[in-house]
């Protein structure tokens, strides 16, 4: 039987919008969905439904994303398996090899699996290359990205181009991601 563990709404910081997920416990894994709305870079109203299912161990398994960016429809599937490795919209992609994480560009969401996965003691840090969704680029690529846990809610992150200290909530999510997201309510 599924499990709900925490949910969350953000606030979008540098351009209007919302997120709203849920984390779920099931049977063989671990689940995050949820709804983004807002407005991106050059005015584009973007509205992304998400789903992210990770094993026990919390390796990504599928991420599925679908919505629209301004007028254009959006479907995208990543998915991770042993055997087969990384596949985009079924296409096989070697470059991947080797990522265990899916990162959603346009969400916070996707830090909290990492960051479950790892469960790094203060002082601790990893590397945690990903197989990242750029947004509003709408590629899937490689990326590269560090967390250092610098006390019980506080962890250094650097991500392209991206380098702060992230708040997160005991359940795992962040509450607060400088300059881009805020929580407003966790549940």
């Amino acid at each position: 039987m599924d499990k709900i563990i925490a949910s969350i709404l953000w606030r979008r910081l540098d351009h209007e919008g919302h997120d709203a997920c849920r984390l779920v416990e099931t049977p063989d894994g671990w689940t995050l969905s949820g709804q983004a709305s807002f407005i991106e870079e050059g005015g584009l109203l973007c509205g992304l439904a998400y789903r992210v299912e990770c094993g026990r161990d919390w390796v990504t398994r599928k991420a599925d994303v679908s919505g629209f960016v301004d007028r254009e429809p959006l479907s995208l599937s990543i998915v991770h398996s042993a055997e087969a490795g990384w596949t985009v919209d079924g296409q096989t992609r070697p470059d991947l090899e080797g990522l265990i994480d899916v990162d959603l560009g346009f969400t916070p969401a996707t830090n909290l699996i990492a960051l479950r996965r790892f469960a790094l003691k203060t002082g601790e840090s990893a590397l945690a290359p990903a197989a990242w969704f750029a947004f509003p680029d709408l590629r899937v690529a490689r990326m590269e990205q560090t967390y250092r846990r610098l006390d019980e809610t506080r962890y250094d992150y650097t991500g392209i181009a991206y380098h702060e200290v992230l708040t997160v909530s005991p359940a795992g999510f962040v509450t607060d991601y400088p300059g881009l997201w805020s929580a407003v309510k966790l549940a």
